[in-house]
């Protein structure tokens, strides 16, 4: 597919430094002859500079607000300077003015300050300020939240049950009590750009903002292949049946923990016939109703998120670049 890497997140030939992790003399080497940062998150949340909220901040090792939070550390890589970015996460800092509440909407728009970082920083949403990042501040806050997120939900070990430990710079869980490790999981999603004709097949999930929709999308399970899968969750969702399945492009979506892939599908049916515990509703959209959408012009439809591989791939099919 013509420009896929140019999806969100999709990555700007980052150096990860893979073959420094968990070798402290080697890293510590490193920051002494190119100096290193880190990226501070806290419960998935970028630190960035405010008012636009449009690039990372990037603080010293030594930063004090470091030393008071007992969280993860993790090594992200080099940069093109041969800098070490790490990111830190501060998530059980507890802000006064906290709103649970706010935290759980379909668009988080709440900023947290904490009191001894700069004053002009804020915690944002990553969903919500995906768009203003550049490739590469968005691919290492990608890559901060998926890890980090994956630290806290597997505190413990699969295979007996004791805590374990980071290791490898924060890319690996160890058991000190039966030695299993454990890796960051991603799971495999595939998103679908179904075609009939001059339409593109979309749906909605109940608790979406009135008027949204998108492509339908589903988990791979075990054992099967994406166009097995697409072809699968497509019938499942919408009753549609799906031929010729082709891949276009992927991202990664660290919502918490998936890998998108993009795949365009031909249907052989076009009537629709929904689970309803699977979607709210799902339609055949026309070109001209698309592109409408996209310029705030249609009178009920609203576009995929900005950002998103859906709006990615519509974008794409719209101006004939899937091929």
């Amino acid at each position: 597919m013509k420009h896929a890497e140019t999806v969100t997140f999709g990555g700007s030939s980052f150096d990860r430094a893979a073959e420094i992790r968990g070798d402290d003399e080697a890293i510590q080497r490193e920051i002494e002859h190119h100096g290193a940062c880190t990226l501070v998150m806290w419960r998935g949340k970028p630190l960035v500079k405010c008012p636009d909220l449009d690039a990372l901040v990037r603080v010293p090792l030594d930063h004090p607000v470091l030393a008071s939070h007992g969280g993860t550390q993790l090594l992200l890589g080099r940069d093109e300077t041969g800098k070490l970015i790490h990111a830190h996460d501060l998530s059980d800092w507890q802000p006064e003015d906290l709103d649970l509440a706010e935290l759980d909407r379909f668009l988080d728009a709440s900023e947290q300050s904490h009191p001894d970082l700069p004053g002009d920083t804020a915690f944002a949403e990553l969903r919500r300020i995906m768009t203003r990042l550049d490739a590469r501040d968005a691919e290492l806050a990608a890559m901060a939240r998926a890890v980090l997120g994956w630290h806290q939900t597997h505190r413990y070990c699969s295979r007996c049950g004791s805590e374990s430990r980071e290791v490898m710079s924060g890319w690996q869980r160890g058991c000190p009590d039966c030695g299993g490790q454990h890796f960051p999981r991603t799971d495999p999603v595939v998103i679908m750009l179904i075609t009939h004709g001059n339409q593109v097949l979309m749906g909605r999930s109940p608790g979406w903002p009135e008027g949204m929709y998108s492509l339908l999308a589903g988990f791979v399970e075990p054992g099967e292949t994406m166009e097995a899968a697409v072809r699968r969750e497509v019938f499942e969702e919408a009753g549609v049946k799906v031929g010729e399945v082709s891949y276009l492009a992927s991202q990664p979506w660290a919502f918490p923990s998936s890998l998108m892939f993009g795949c365009w599908g031909r249907a052989t049916s076009h009537d629709i016939n929904i689970d309803p515990t699977e979607i709210e509703d799902a339609i055949w959209v026309s070109r001209d109703d698309v592109l409408a959408a996209f310029a705030g012009q249609h009178p009920i439809l609203m576009p995929a998120r900005r950002g998103a591989i859906a709006q990615f791939l519509l974008r794409n099919w719209l101006a004939d670049t899937l091929e």
